[in-house]
């Protein structure tokens, strides 16, 4: 069993490095497709979708479905709630270290601010979306712990990150990193709170 999640582990990543490498590739391109393709009502909306997708809104629907499965005395999905939030709290902290490490601009300010301005402030800096790193890692535990619920809401951190990209905000390759932090928080904070050895059954009778 070990030597099998040792070599699953090792096609992950040699599958995400691709996927990042491929995405760092594609920057260009992508970016000038969007530029190139903008519509006032399209972009309207996407700013709608990044406004009420960033932290915040995660964070506020975290604790409120948790108050929710507190008043239902619903132990398991408490557990779950849980969860996401810390996943949220741990992609959120090693999210911001990255951005001030390397302060890379956005691509609507790259012209004025071609390193994303001082390194103490992050307003400016793109890698990684901290937007699709928080979506991520809420909805990664549910994919991870209820797979149908997850699959069903997949669908919203990728518009999140089509969002940012469009909006100017972010290149593909912040999007798809921030996915990758996003589904890394989440697969150790399962790893650690709800795996079956931990709490028998957890992780697999939700």
């Amino acid at each position: 069993m070990r030597r099998a999640a040792v070599f699953y582990w090792l096609i992950g990543i040699v599958i995400a490095a691709i996927v990042i490498a491929a995405a760092f590739y594609f920057d260009n391109s992508v970016w000038n497709f969007i530029t190139h393709h903008q519509n006032p009502a399209v972009r309207n909306f996407m700013r709608a979708v990044s406004l009420f997708g960033d932290w915040p809104s995660h964070v506020a629907l975290g604790l409120l479905l948790l108050g929710f499965a507190w008043l239902r005395g619903n132990k398991k999905w408490m557990r779950i709630f849980l969860s996401i939030l810390v996943a949220m709290a741990i992609a959120g902290l090693a999210g911001v270290v990255i951005k001030r490490t390397i302060p890379r601009a956005r691509p609507s300010v790259k012209s004025e601010l071609p390193w994303g301005g001082p390194h103490f402030s992050t307003k400016y800096h793109a890698f990684p979306s901290g937007h699709v790193t928080a979506s991520m890692a809420f909805f990664g535990v549910l994919l991870l712990v209820r797979r149908r619920i997850g699959l069903a809401c997949l669908p919203i951190p990728i518009l999140i990150g089509f969002s940012r990209m469009y909006i100017g905000a972010h290149y593909l390759s912040d999007v798809v990193c921030g996915a990758m932090l996003g589904i890394l928080s989440a697969l150790l904070v399962v790893h650690f709170f709800l795996r079956p050895g931990h709490n028998p059954g957890a992780a697999t009778r939700y």
